[in-house]
Parts: C-alpha cells; sequence; structure tokens
C-alpha cells in the first residue's frame, strides 16, 4: 500500500473543537503552551487557523491571523512527528498563507526553520530568549493592580502603541481568560504599563509585559511572579530591548529557547522600547 502523497492531505479551516489536538503537539515540541489561549486566539481571526488531514486524521496545523488589513501573523506551524519529511507540511503551509492575502505576515520561528521561511521570503527583524527559572519572592506594589473593567480601554490604547496592529478582540479575552491574571501599572493618574501571567502545561508564562521605563516593567514583573514564588516562570524577551533581558537575569531566570521574529515586509512603527516580554509565540 502505498504512503500517503501531500495531495491526499485534505485541509480544513479548524475549529476551537480540533485544537486540543494541535495543542497536544506543541506540548511534544516543549513549547508550553498556555493551558487556556485558544479562546483568545480563535476571537482574533476565527478563520485563520487551518489543520490538515489524512484519511480523517490529523496530521498537520497551522494559524495564520489577520489583524486588520495590513498585518498577520502566522503560528503553530506544525506536522505530527511520525508523518514529517512527506511534504505535508510545506503543502499546509502554502495553502493557509493564502489567508493573509496581501498583508505583511510576521512569525516568531524556531532555529530549525528559520532558513527555510528565509526562502519563503521572511527577513529577520530581531532574535528572542525565552527566559526561564524560579520566581523570585515578591510583593506586588501598591501602584500596581489587577485590571478591572474600566481599564480596558486604556489598556488596548497602549498595547496598540506597543505592537505592529490593533488587536482589541484579542485582548478583550486574554486579559480575562481563565487562570490569567492581568496588572496595570499608573503613575500620575496615566498607565505605564500592563502585563499578564498565565498558567503553562509546564509552568506559567508571562506576556506581555509592556512598560514605559526598565522601572515600571519591574513592578510589573514583581505584581506578576509575587503568587508564583518559589515556582518556574518563563518569559520570552526581545534581544532589542537590553533592559528586559537585564531584567530577567537580575530575576534569576536564565535562556533556555530561542525564536526569531521575521516579517515578509515593512510593519508599522511601535514602540520596541515597551517590550520587555513578548505576549505570545503563537500569535504574535
Amino acid at each position: 500500500m502505498a504512503s500517503p502523497a501531500p495531495q491526499d492531505l485534505v485541509i480544513t479551516q479548524a475549529g476551537l473543537d480540533d485544537w486540543p489536538v494541535v495543542r497536544g503537539w506543541a506540548v511534544g515540541e516543549g513549547w508550553n503552551p498556555g493551558l487556556a489561549d485558544s479562546e483568545a486566539f480563535f476571537a482574533q481571526d476565527p478563520e485563520g487557523f487551518f489543520i490538515g488531514r489524512i484519511d480523517g486524521e490529523p496530521v498537520s496545523a497551522i494559524s495564520v491571523v489577520n489583524y486588520g488589513a495590513d498585518y498577520s501573523f502566522l503560528g503553530w506551524y506544525l506536522v505530527r512527528p511520525d508523518v514529517r519529511g512527506q511534504g505535508f507540511g510545506l503543502t499546509t503551509w502554502k495553502t493557509a498563507l493564502a489567508h493573509a492575502e496581501n498583508r505583511t505576515v510576521g512569525l516568531d520561528g524556531v532555529v530549525d526553520q528559520q532558513d527555510n521561511y528565509r526562502r519563503s521570503g521572511f527577513e529577520l527583524a530581531h532574535r528572542t530568549f525565552r527566559f526561564s527559572g524560579t520566581a523570585p519572592a515578591a510583593q506586588a506594589p501598591a501602584d500596581v493592580h489587577a485590571v478591572r473593567p474600566e481599564d480596558l480601554a486604556e489598556i488596548t490604547a497602549y498595547d496598540s502603541a506597543c505592537t505592529p496592529a490593533d488587536r482589541p478582540r484579542f485582548l478583550a479575552h486574554w486579559l480575562t481568560g481563565p487562570g490569567h491574571h492581568a496588572v496595570v501599572r499608573r503613575t500620575g493618574g496615566r498607565v505605564t504599563g500592563y502585563g499578564v501571567i498565565r498558567p503553562g502545561h509546564d509552568c506559567p508564562r508571562i506576556g506581555p509585559l509592556f512598560a514605559d521605563t526598565p522601572e515600571d516593567a519591574r513592578a510589573l514583573f514583581a505584581a506578576l511572579t509575587a503568587e508564583a514564588a518559589g515556582r518556574e516562570v518563563a518569559v520570552d524577551v526581545p534581544e532589542t530591548n537590553p533592559a528586559g533581558v537585564a531584567l530577567a537575569e537580575e530575576a534569576g531566570l536564565t535562556p533556555s529557547f530561542e525564536t526569531a521574529r521575521m516579517y515578509t515586509g515593512p510593519v508599522r512603527r511601535y514602540a520596541r522600547e515597551r517590550v520587555f516580554g513578548v505576549t505570545t509565540l503563537e500569535l504574535g
């Protein structure tokens, strides 16, 4: 009996009910996916998730999530380990990328795929390092408080200044997801940063950690880790923010995982110096 070929692959849009199996593949890759991420992901672009099947069995997946008219983000590019090397991944990739249409596409690529991404037209913007380790004992500063419904509009505006695209639908779910703990800092009545910590398969993950200054970031980090002291945590820090790297190192965290932020074209300017921790490698 002949082995399945790429032309035997049936690729369809995926729904929330399809995603637990994909999340399981990510666990197997050591990606430490968040336990309650999917609803926030699908809220941004429910048509941006794809799954490939052979004889009805899932073998490949990818997401190409659109943010507005100019920007899209690619993630969750996975092929089941036992069927790799047969062209299923590339077929899924080409099919899903059409969803981005003419948008610039970004991704956070693992090291062993970066050459393939370059051949597909992606160019390196910067590297990102996952810092992980035992959270130090900390106490939430008095001027950092849990995000409240009345904070949402200001945080959404702040977030837009720190990212290549507006994402209000995503944020409305990300800030309030099960187990997600979101905090905000105000100075002089103005938002000067916010952050989220959420449960992951292996350990809690911090992201985003956006702040005006290292002092703001340090206060938010303390608030986010106050309840996780003594447990392992992880945060993805872009190398373009040396203050973010220093903050992670001061906390005793060490690099454990590397990716590359890559784009197919220009993205709007945003405050990279405020990004002390990436929101999520899956959706940017």
